[in-house]
């Protein structure tokens, strides 16, 4: 049951003029100048066993990009990262580089200061992309049609890459724009004036792609029928569920979901138009429960808390992310898991948290409850697969762990059907992961089609 307290609900639009929201809204890292490229290429070792290669999902050729841009060759050095990686100028933005490459960088090891390989990836492709021509040729026509449901980083991805060996490619997307999380879940101050879209048409100028949207799995297609009528699918089709606080009050208006309300604020011309409360709380301690905190901020709360139920070294976000909204004058308060929402008039004024610590390697309440005054509380927990567009051939679609269950090459166990991204078992929330699922399939389909092995091999 709900509980009131006495504090008024303050949620109110143009917190802040428009010359300090450009500010907190701009581009949270100003790319390198061409000089600045240069200085810290030389800085690279160019490692013959290079770890950063390792540690990067697409297995991007570190060291020859960074080689090129020393030798004053961004187009070379782009056209390298872009062939492993097409998602390569967003993925230099939002990838955690300091726990992937950069984290194994010899550099970093050594001294404590590893080579920028984001900022230097950035450049290349920025360098590329602000050209405008497509650095791959599409191979000749081969007859075969594949469908691709879901534009997001591992759809758009298996489909340039399908159409890249020759074969015809439709991507089925729900949402009025492509690019899945990269469009519509990506902080704004990550991915600044309309990246994510630029890329999308970028990568869809390879040719051989036509792009559907409006058309969601289940309610405009069915996986049975395009598993008919195409000679392969590839399901892209990412996380639509959204896990509950498992508290009381839920229901209340000011309890926001983060991946939405952030969806939301990527998608709003005027952001001095979009209301946030005072006081703001987040529940969660990932890579969207940042976001949702530190743009909360930019938009003008006075106070924002991200309330986290383990400690803080055990948060999904990265150090560097957690230290970014501390800087932005975001507290992080962590053993503190929601019990339940406090309310007024139908409107959320707080949240009580109950006190948590590790018993037995378990994390157990202690009964102790904190109560923090909100205006709106976000939660940021994670998201679920929606099976819904595929129950119809749950027979022959297995699930694993509540998602679509898949082998090395992404095979689902359908036949004809791949799958890759947030919504198979083994999905990782990265954009970079997603990329390589849909690269991997690519290739799988791309040998069945041509014969080069059997769907029903090994």
């Amino acid at each position: 049951m709900s509980e009131t307290i006495p504090f008024t609900p303050d949620i109110a639009a143009g917190r802040l003029g428009s010359d300090a929201l450009s500010r907190n809204f701009d581009d949270l890292h100003p790319p390198l100048e061409r000089h600045e490229a240069l200085v810290e290429s030389d800085r690279c070792y160019f490692c013959h066993d290079a770890p950063c290669m390792d540690a990067c999902p697409t297995s991007i050729d570190v060291p020859l990009f960074i080689r090129q841009i020393g030798a004053g060759n961004p187009t070379g050095a782009a056209k390298t990262i872009l062939a492993a990686n097409i998602f390569g100028g967003m993925c230099a933005r939002v990838c955690p580089t300091e726990t992937l490459c950069e984290e194994a960088c010899v550099r970093e090891a050594a001294e404590g200061k590893p080579v920028k390989i984001g900022m230097l990836q950035r450049y290349a492709t920025d360098h590329l992309l602000e050209g405008g021509a497509h650095p791959f040729i599409r191979a000749p026509e081969t007859g075969r049609r594949v469908a691709v449901v879901g534009a997001g980083p591992a759809g758009l991805s298996c489909a340039h890459r399908l159409a890249m060996l020759g074969h015809s490619v439709t991507v089925f997307d729900a949402k009025p724009k492509a690019g899945g999380l990269n469009e519509y879940g990506i902080a704004a101050y990550k991915a600044t004036r309309n990246f994510a879209q630029g890329e999308v048409d970028f990568i869809l100028g390879i040719g051989g792609i036509e792009l559907r949207q409006g058309q969601a799995l289940g309610r405009d297609l069915h996986l049975g029928d395009l598993a008919r009528d195409y000679d392969a699918v590839f399901l892209g089709l990412g996380l639509a569920g959204v896990n509950a606080l498992g508290g009381e009050g839920e229901g209340h208006g000011g309890n926001h979901d983060a991946v939405a309300w952030i969806a939301e604020l990527r998608q709003t011309a005027e952001l001095g138009s979009l209301p946030v409360g005072r006081r703001v709380v987040v529940i969660g301690g990932g890579m969207t429960a940042v976001d949702a905190a530190v743009q909360a901020k930019g938009l003008g709360a006075e106070e924002v808390t991200i309330a986290y139920r383990r400690g803080q070294e055990a948060m999904n976000a990265s150090r560097y992310e957690q230290e970014l909204a501390q800087k932005k004058g975001v507290a992080i308060r962590c053993n503190l898991q929601p019990k339940r929402i406090l309310a007024s008039g139908g409107h959320v004024t707080g949240i009580e948290l109950e006190r948590t610590r590790i018993e037995d390697g378990r994390l157990v309440g202690t009964g102790e409850t904190v109560t923090i005054e909100a205006d709106q509380v976000f939660k940021a927990i994670g998201q679920s697969f929606a099976p819904d567009g595929v129950s119809a051939e749950a027979a022959a679609l297995e699930l694993e762990r509540g998602r679509i269950r898949v082998d090395a090459r992404r095979r689902t166990s359908m036949a004809g059907v791949w799958a890759g991204g947030d919504c198979i078992s083994d999905g990782d929330d990265l954009t970079v992961v997603a990329v390589e699922d849909g690269k991997v399939a690519a290739k799988d389909i791309h040998a069945v089609l041509t014969g080069a092995t059997r769907l029903a091999a090994e």
